[in-house]
């Protein structure tokens, strides 16, 4: 889900796992140690009963946003299957080809368009912002954009803006949404032509009130639903190299979190995680770097096969040490905030307890370029 707003759209946007200049990569007291980087749930094989959604009231940003305007909602963690297999590795590129963040990477979250950039698809690769930790303004060294241009359509990529991030002397990443299906992307009619000629088993359950638009897609395998998935995850994949992007944040990657009641689906955990793990052979076949995008309750077992971690409020609802094997590996975790005050998790975020890239983006979620806090 992009979170840019074409016409369709909600009004609200929540900040998800791809939306300017070089910098450096730490504030000065760290540089010195810095590298340089709801209806009836169904079974899997049921159709899924339509529901139609309710229009949410708008949310003023001082109140507290239902749950359905979060990529990922905090709940006891699921049994994991012990008996949960790797896939094989599809062929990979050269791990020398693929760029790896360094872990402590400034980041900057814009995945919707700013009309006063037409020239770069909507993105301010120009910004430049006071740190939570003060001194002068700083800039990001990793932009996480959309796939497609922000301003005018949804159908060009997004290769001006990538090239100006490159010129900065900065990389980016390209937001692709995995695991729910977006009805205003130009590869949408594949997918409900699936869906209708294979007895309504791809879309389930729209994705919230919030997000009427898009549904979540069925990642079993029963009738070859996740291999169509995979087959279109790879064409989506091609576009991001072929703009010229260094990683992608495959969003909605949880769905075994959520349950049947909520997706449609029955999603096991050994079922994610083949999909999960398929999703990063697929990016680093094609040189890419690939984040996992929330997922906390699969960290252990699949931060060997991502590059970073992109995550959501874990300071607000105290999630946040289930990351803490991506930076023990020496991996970055790209980490928002939307609701919780910068002077309140930032030191959190920079402290050798998390050491988390962590910024502050808007209390209505929407990822515009600004506000942007970062924490150092």
């Amino acid at each position: 889900m992009s979170k840019f707003s074409p016409p369709r759209r909600t009004p609200l946007r929540l900040g998800v796992l791809v939306g300017v200049a070089a910098t450096t990569i730490v504030a000065s007291a760290l540089a010195a140690g810095a590298a340089s980087t709801t209806g009836t749930g169904v079974a899997a094989t049921g159709a899924v009963t339509a529901v139609t959604p309710t229009v949410k009231p708008t949310v003023t940003p001082t109140a507290k946003p239902d749950d359905g305007h979060r990529r990922y909602r905090p709940k006891p963690k699921p049994t994991k299957s012990p008996t949960a297999k790797p896939v094989p590795s599809l062929t990979a590129a050269p791990k020398g080809d693929i760029w790896r963040p360094a872990l402590r990477s400034r980041w900057q979250y814009q995945l919707e368009g700013n009309s006063a950039y037409p020239a770069t698809g909507g993105v301010n690769v120009g910004i430049c912002a006071v740190p939570q930790t003060g001194g002068a303004c700083v800039r990001p060294d990793v932009y996480d954009i959309d796939l497609y241009t922000n301003v005018g359509n949804n159908t060009t990529l997004n290769t001006e803006a990538v090239k100006a991030v490159h010129a900065r002397g900065a990389k980016a990443i390209c937001y692709v949404d995995a695991g729910s299906i977006e009805d205003f992307r130009p590869d949408y009619q594949q997918f409900l032509d699936w869906h209708n000629s294979h007895g309504k088993s791809l879309l389930g359950k729209p994705f919230s009130t919030t997000f009427p638009n898009e549904r979540w897609a069925n990642i079993n395998n029963d009738k070859g639903q996740r291999d169509f998935l995979l087959q279109m995850m790879e064409a989506r994949v091609a576009k991001c190299a072929s703009a010229g992007f260094d990683g992608v944040e495959f969003d909605v990657v949880h769905a075994h979190e959520e349950g049947a009641s909520v997706t449609g689906w029955n999603i096991s955990p050994a079922t994610q995680l083949t999909y999960n793990r398929a999703l990063a052979d697929i990016a680093h076949r094609y040189g890419l770097a690939v984040g996992l995008k929330n997922d906390l309750s699969q960290v252990a077992d699949l931060v060997a096969d991502f590059d970073f971690a992109i995550n959501e409020e874990c300071f607000q609802h105290d999630e946040c040490g289930e990351l803490k094997p991506f930076v023990a590996a020496g991996k970055p975790v790209f980490q928002v905030e939307y609701l919780t005050a910068p002077n309140t998790f930032c030191p959190k975020a920079n402290s050798t307890t998390f050491d988390f890239n962590a910024i502050k983006k808007s209390k209505d979620y929407d990822l515009n370029d600004l506000p942007y806090t970062p924490c150092r």
